[in-house]
């Protein structure tokens, strides 16, 4: 491997490693702060991390995870803030439920429906905040922003047992989804299911990074993020690679909720999780938009939530998962700006001394060149 790819390398793991590091420190700083032993948390979230069935519910939980920071990254790409992916993809996985309530297909066409409605849903939803943008020059962070609230306040419309809603004791559902849209999972024995749709976030992985990475698409998307003027000059339209970006981005996010909609809960209720898009701006800055850097960040996340409890048992408060979540994505942006300072001060210095050499090769080189001369005319 070459120096230059050495460094690059570095530059790419030394963000997060020293962002996780920082994390860790400050919290165990916490820790000796409130009188507790700043190491047995860490040891006792490592020991449930050992047994299969927690294994299995992180892996679970990990997989939404990673859809979400999926979605976002590709608006990072953009340089663009998606903050709405938690709205697009709660409002994505009701509607998905409702139509899983009231289709009843073959599977092999049930299926693809829902997938297909949960994308379009979360792709229009985002689309708003991308239109938005392109024709009033609106901030994508204040309008994904406002469309979050619309989106609580149209799914709490939708749950009314006049529209959708199906009242259970309490708990407003949509009713369960039939059968064909169910998605069995990967059987592990007593440690229960892996969902079925984990597949389907490592297909959006690999997607991810092909066309980013591959497809004349992903550079036009990073050159615009990079600067709307040098891609614009290219012949690149910036408008429409926004509002591109945003329909992708919340296409994406669309499907976060349904691993565990068509993989357990069959149903959208008032338990059916949130916040998992917030979560995800966090997860994708961790995994520096990276499909692996992702990937890994989603499994960190998942550990620290379904570890965590077990703190409860031992006089620890679980909530030291989240601070420690808090502290890392506080570690992260200080921490990454710190490398790439230390990364162009790095590139400043070797371009000098590479000009010093050429200058130094450049004076050697005319000084053999007057010595030539001169013996030429001697002889």
């Amino acid at each position: 491997m070459k120096k230059f790819d050495r460094e690059r390398v570095l530059l790419a793991v030394a963000g997060p490693v020293i962002a996780l590091a920082v994390a860790f420190a400050l919290s165990s700083v916490v820790l000796i702060a409130s009188g507790k032993n700043p190491v047995e948390p860490y040891t006792l979230m490592f020991e449930q991390a050992s047994f299969s069935d927690i294994q299995v519910l992180i892996i679970n939980q990990a997989s939404m995870y990673y859809i979400a920071a999926l979605a976002v990254a590709v608006g990072f790409r953009m340089n663009l803030f998606n903050i709405g992916v938690d709205g697009q993809y709660q409002l994505a996985a009701m509607m998905a439920a409702i139509v899983g309530a009231h289709a009843n297909l073959p599977a092999a066409l049930q299926v693809p429906l829902l997938l297909l409605t949960a994308v379009c849903t979360g792709a229009f939803w985002s689309g708003i905040a991308g239109v938005l943008k392109v024709t009033r020059g609106v901030s994508e962070v204040v309008a994904t922003i406002m469309l979050n609230a619309i989106a609580t306040s149209v799914i709490a419309y939708l749950w009314l047992p006049s529209v959708f809603g199906v009242k259970v004791g309490n708990n407003n559902t949509t009713g369960e989804m039939h059968k064909s849209g169910w998605i069995p999972g990967i059987d592990m024995g007593a440690a229960g299911e892996i969902y079925g749709l984990v597949i389907l976030a490592v297909l959006l992985g690999i997607g991810y990074w092909v066309v980013l990475n591959r497809t004349r698409f992903g550079f036009d998307l990073r050159a615009s993020g990079a600067s709307e003027s040098a891609a614009a000059a290219s012949g690149v339209d910036p408008k429409r690679m926004v509002l591109t970006a945003m329909l992708l981005s919340g296409a994406i996010a669309g499907l976060a909720g349904l691993p565990i909609l068509l993989g357990d809960a069959h149903t959208y209720n008032l338990n059916f999780p949130t916040g998992i898009g917030f979560l995800g701006i966090g997860i994708a800055l961790l995994g520096r938009n990276s499909p692996v850097g992702i990937a890994f960040a989603a499994l960190l996340w998942a550990w620290l939530d379904k570890a965590s409890p077990e703190l409860d048992f031992h006089g620890y408060d679980k909530e030291i998962a989240v601070i420690m979540q808090g502290l890392i994505v506080l570690s992260v942006v200080v921490s990454y700006e710190a490398v790439r300072e230390w990364g162009l001060r790095r590139q400043q210095r070797r371009v000098g001394a590479e000009l010093a050499a050429g200058h130094v090769l450049g004076s050697s080189d005319s000084t053999d060149g007057n010595n030539s001369q001169k013996e030429v005319a001697g002889r």
